[in-house]
Formats: C-alpha cells, structure tokens, sequence
C-alpha cells in the first residue's frame, strides 16, 4: 500500500499515469471540490460535444471554452485550502490564474477526448503542478513565467514572445520569499528554501516580454486562445494578470477573470487598449497552446 507522499510523486508522473485505474489512483489523493464541480464539467463536455470543439484547433476551444465561463464570479486565493497541498478543483468560480488555467485543461481535455471527471482532474494536475507531479506547495507553479517554462517544457505550449518581438528581461524575481509573511504555507523554512531556488532558476533564465509600446503593432499575429500574462512594475514580481485571447470581429480581446470586474468579462477594446490603460502594467508575455 503506498503511503501519501508516494502516491503525489506518482500522481502526474507522464510513465506511470496510466499504471492504475483513474479512481485508484485519485483516492489516494487528498482533494478539495463539491459536487457542482463535477456537474459543471459534465455541462461544459455536453456543450463541448455539441459544439463539435474537438474538431477545432486547440487555440479555438480555449477561447471557447473561456467564453462558456462569462459571468462566472470572480474569487480571490481559489488554491488556498487548509493543511498540506492538494488538489483544488474549482469550476464555480476563479481567479485570473485558475479561470486562464482551467480553459486551457478543459480544452486538453476535449481535445484528447477526455470525457471523464477523474481525467480532467489528473490533467488539471499535470498543468498545474511542476513535471506534473503533487509534492508539497512549492511544486505548485507560483509564477506565470515559471509555469509556462514548465509548461512548455511539457509540450503543452510554447512561448510565442520572443518570436514576437518580446525583449528579455532579467528583473530580479523574489516576491515570494521577500514576503513570507503573506503566505501560511512559507512559515515552514524547508518551502522557503524551495522557492528561493524556484526563484534563483527563474532569475537565471529570464523571461520574454513584449514592451506596452509594441503590443498594438501585433495584435495581428495574436490567435484564438492566445495566454496573456501582463508584466507588472510590482518589485519581485514577473506578471500581476493573466486571461486569454478572444477575437471579437477580428479584433484580439482581453477574455479575464478581474478582481474589479467580479466576474469573467471580455475587456473593452483590444488588448493593447487593455493594457495601455493600465499603468501598472509594462507590457505582456504570450504563451500560445499546442495541439495536445
């Protein structure tokens, strides 16, 4: 019988996903949802099928998909849950990560026609979690930047910034362990020493940004589903907002889940009146999904 620590190493783990039957493998999971969770997703499939996304390319389905959840309610800290980390599922409400996060498994999911709620899980997981596996807080993608190096290191996305002009930008990335005090989980001095060296990583390598300048020049080579992270004045911070791209006649949109909005909404304007309108932000780093 393997003890809890074992089965979260195994738990996203590419070779042995499949070694046991979903339910198994999830029960020994400590997770954290409701059942109007479930019945979401099961809405979310029918709508999926009847649309026919799984013929669409991935691009497409994450914007469709982000737009199934307009009007969702906005909710700060969704991930937060008592005790050790697990899996938080949460289809009722979110934040900017989880709303720009779930329309991406969601759409992995439709795509690899994983119909079944255990399967959605066990992706949202692989996303989620670094190499896809559960082992305490600090294998939880914190940063934007640093959840889309390991993502694309998963094959799930690539970067499209820099091939979009995007300059690199070696600002020093700290916020987590320069701030302990606002995170529970960072009392616990083992975690401390595990971000700072997520962070040493992250500072190492960089990251690629587009200036605010130069978004508008192209928002024509923006596609459907496009992730957009904004880069932020905010000292040890990479990026402060995240949501996708939604073309709405032709024009690239900001399709996010606001604190001041309450609810997914799609922004007014494109998205370079987005972020021109926002002063907090210095410009935008893209993540473009692959097919599955």
């Amino acid at each position: 019988m393997l003890n809890r620590r074992s089965a979260l190493r195994i738990f996203g783990s590419a070779a042995l996903l499949g070694a046991l039957p979903g339910r198994e493998l999830l029960a020994m999971l400590q997770e954290v949802q409701t059942p109007g969770d479930e019945e979401m997703f099961l809405r979310l499939m029918k709508f999926a099928a009847g649309e026919r996304l799984a013929d669409r390319r991935i691009g497409a389905v994450v914007e469709a998909v982000g737009r199934f959840f307009l009007g969702a309610p906005y909710t700060a800290h969704t991930l937060e849950c008592p005790g050790d980390e697990c899996l938080v599922v949460n289809l009722r409400e979110f934040d900017c990560t989880t709303f720009m996060e779930n329309a991406l498994v969601l759409a992995r999911c439709v795509k690899k026609k994983k119909q079944t709620f255990e399967e959605y899980r066990q992706e949202l997981a692989f996303v989620r979690y670094r190499s896809g596996v559960i082992d305490g807080y600090p294998s939880r993608l914190h940063y934007l930047t640093d959840w889309m190096w390991d993502n694309a290191a998963k094959k799930v996305l690539r970067d499209a910034g820099r091939a979009m002009g995007g300059e690199r930008s070696m600002k020093k990335i700290d916020f987590m362990t320069t701030h302990t005090g606002s995170y529970r989980q960072l009392s616990d001095p083992a975690f401390v020493k595990r971000i700072a060296a997520v962070e040493s990583a992250m500072n190492r390598r960089g990251y690629y940004g587009v200036p605010k300048s130069r978004v508008g020049a192209i928002l024509n080579r923006l596609q459907s589903g496009d992730i957009i992270g904004t880069v932020t004045t905010m000292k040890g911070m990479d990026v402060s907002h995240t949501g996708l791209i939604a073309r709405e006649n032709g024009t690239p949109r900001f399709l996010h889940a606001p604190l001041s909005g309450g609810k997914v909404v799609l922004a007014e304007g494109s998205l370079a009146d987005y972020v021109r309108g926002n002063a907090g932000m210095t410009g935008i780093v893209i993540a473009r999904p692959l097919e599955p």
